[in-house]
Formats: C-alpha cells, structure tokens, sequence
C-alpha cells in the first residue's frame, strides 16, 4: 500500500568490497539536515534499523545476481519496490548538500526524467567525454541513472520493464554494442539503451539545469588520479561541502566509496 505521496529512494545492496548501507546513511542524513520533513526509503538486503530511514524494504523480487558482487541487475526493482506515487531515485554514495525540493515543481509534470550530463567541481557542466565513449560511438543518449524520478504511470512501468529486459538478456544485447562493453551492463548504459527506445524526450527534461550532479571522478575534475580526495581540500559544515573553496550547489557524487565514513562521523554530532 503506496503511504506517502512523494520521498527519496536509496539503493544499498551491500557487497564484500563496499558499505553501500553506510553510504546510504549518510545521504540520508544530508537530506534531513535541511529537509527534515522529507521522506527517504531505504532499498536493501541488509538488516537496518537506523531510524534517519522513514521506511527500509527489501528487493520484492529478491537478489536477481547471486552470484555477483556486482548488483546492478536489481535496479529495475526500484519502481515496484518505491512507497512513494512519485519517487527520486538517488545513488548512494552521493551527498544532497542543499536542498532539491523545488525541483518536484517541474519534475511531478512527467512520468520519467533521467538526469543528463554531469557538473565538475565548480558547478559548471563538464566536456570530458573520457567516461562515455561508449554512450558517444554508439550515439546513446547522455543519462545518469544516479539521479531518477518517476511516478506511478504506464510510461514508468514500461521503463522498468525495459530495463529489466536489458538486463535480462545482457548477453544478447551486448553484441550490438560497439567500442566495447562491461558484464553485466552498466546501469548507466542500460538505462541509455532504454531510453533511447523510448524515446529521449520522454524521459529527460532537455533544456533545464536539473536534474543534474556534480561527479568527482578524476578526468571530470582534471585530476591524475581517480581518488579527489588525495588531491583537493574539502570543508564540512552541516550539510553543506566545499572542494578547495568551492561551494558544491548540486548534489555531489563522491564516488570514493570510504568518504562515507568521512561524512557520517560529522553527520552524527547532528543527530
């Protein structure tokens, strides 16, 4: 039974090399920081009771890779698994260092948007194209899964589906892939793929500066190495991040996993 109107859904599917639950802590904390009314879901096969989650559930279909360590193939679960009739789907190991509840104005007007392009440090968007030859060569729509929104409609309910069926026959659908591939899919691919066949109007906002993210990966972010944090200085306080002085304004995408553990330990003074 659907209990709330709208909310924030996190995946965490723990693997033996990453604490995505403890990922997931932390952007939830940041969201109650400066939106304590809003309410996050948490999607896990972890045993969690930290109450900063409204609700914690389990994948309705259950563990789809086993035998992975790689759990992307449980992402299409994420639309039957929300509470919420419109939900924003965010990756766990990201940050929401303001709040981005004005951004439901414009985005409860569609069924699906899928975040586009991604932002460096300084808030602007980036032209490295390092991270998406594979979206270039095979003329795949720019999307980035780490920030989704739908609501209950036909159109979300054939997206997954799709999505779901992607994966599903990975195997198949990799062969017409050209300039190489991962096994299984990346989320980001899958979800390119899926969109370009629905069509790529009907599922981003095109012409808008949300959804999007700032992404600290290395060559966004001119750095030799994929890690930032060896790199640059970053400042705390409350929910709010600077990178060598700079005021992060979107939600920021630290991708080094063990920065979690950063967060959550200035997190918890708050809570």
């Amino acid at each position: 039974m659907l209990k709330e109107e709208r909310g924030y859904l996190i995946v965490a599917d723990n693997t033996e090399e990453t604490d995505y639950v403890d990922c997931a802590l932390a952007l939830a904390r940041s969201i109650k920081l400066h939106t304590p009314e809003a309410k996050i879901c948490l999607l896990t096969s972890s045993n969690v009771t930290n109450t900063v989650f409204d609700y914690v559930v389990p994948f309705p279909y259950g563990d789809q890779a086993p035998d992975s360590n790689w759990k992307l193939k449980n992402d299409w679960q994420v639309f039957y698994a929300s509470p919420f009739r419109q939900t924003i789907k965010l990756e766990a190991d990201m940050i929401i260092p303001h709040s981005i509840e004005h951004w439901w104005t414009m985005l409860e007007k569609r069924d699906v948007v899928i975040s586009t392009g991604a932002r460096n440090y300084l808030n602007e968007y980036t032209t490295s194209r390092h991270y998406r030859k594979i979206f270039d060569v095979n003329n795949l729509p720019d999307v980035y899964n780490a920030i989704t929104y739908w609501r209950l409609s036909e159109t979300a309910h054939t997206f997954f589906n799709l999505v779901k069926d992607i994966f599903n026959n990975w195997d198949e659908v990799k062969k017409t892939i050209k300039g190489g591939h991962t096994d299984p899919g990346t989320t980001d691919v899958v979800y390119a793929i899926a969109s370009k066949i629905m069509g790529v109007e009907n599922v981003t906002l095109p012409n808008t500066s949300y959804p999007s993210m700032i992404h600290m990966k290395g060559h966004i972010n001119f750095l030799a190495d994929e890690d930032w944090t060896k790199e640059m200085v970053y400042e705390l306080n409350k929910s709010r991040i600077r990178i060598d002085t700079v005021e992060q304004m979107y939600p920021f995408h630290y991708q080094v996993k063990d920065f979690s553990k950063v967060l959550n330990k200035h997190y918890e003074q708050f809570f």
